[in-house]
């Protein structure tokens, strides 16, 4: 009586999760979103050598609207320095990228106010479900006959309201 009672408890759980409706976000199921708050790395320098002197690098911050059908809002660009504390906002109003289009932002070589900590907060917004935008940071140096580059991907902090 026990095996049978345990196997007929163990066929009702299994149903149950089997036939239960599970919610499915347009986002979880096929990748898309209608908006975003989007953290990316940043360093307007790193440290070289055993006496970690700083080596100054201009960032390009590149928002990307991948979407080949839909324009995308962006809301605000706030740059923000190692301790957190905003340098500044790039955006007064929003502004509109096209498909397939792309922003850029500079911060230039000798800003250093950044530190090596520094970052973006990129947040955009669609009135349909679109590919979300890849933003990234591309970091470049050269001095003397020597040079360096690398980028840092954004990441999803804040997901869409859907």
């Amino acid at each position: 009586m026990k095996k049978s009672y345990r196997l007929t408890c163990l066929l009702i759980l299994i149903s149950i999760s089997f036939f239960s409706p599970q919610p499915l976000h347009a986002e979880e199921k096929n990748g898309l979103s209608n908006g975003q708050t989007i953290y990316t790395p940043a360093y307007s320098h790193i440290y070289s050598g055993n006496r970690e002197r700083p080596l100054l690098l201009t960032v390009t911050l590149s928002i990307r609207n991948i979407d080949p059908v839909h324009p995308i809002k962006i809301i605000s660009v706030d740059y923000y320095e190692t301790q957190g504390k905003l340098l500044k906002k790039y955006l007064d109003t929003p502004a509109t990228i096209k498909p397939l289009e792309s922003l850029r932002y500079i911060i230039p070589e000798k800003d250093k106010s950044g530190g090596s900590g520094a970052n973006f907060l990129v947040e955009w917004k669609s009135d349909k479900l679109v590919n979300p935008p890849i933003v990234e940071s591309i970091m470049i140096s050269t001095q003397s006959q020597q040079g360096i580059s690398f980028t840092s991907r954004g990441r999803v902090i804040i997901p869409s309201k859907q």
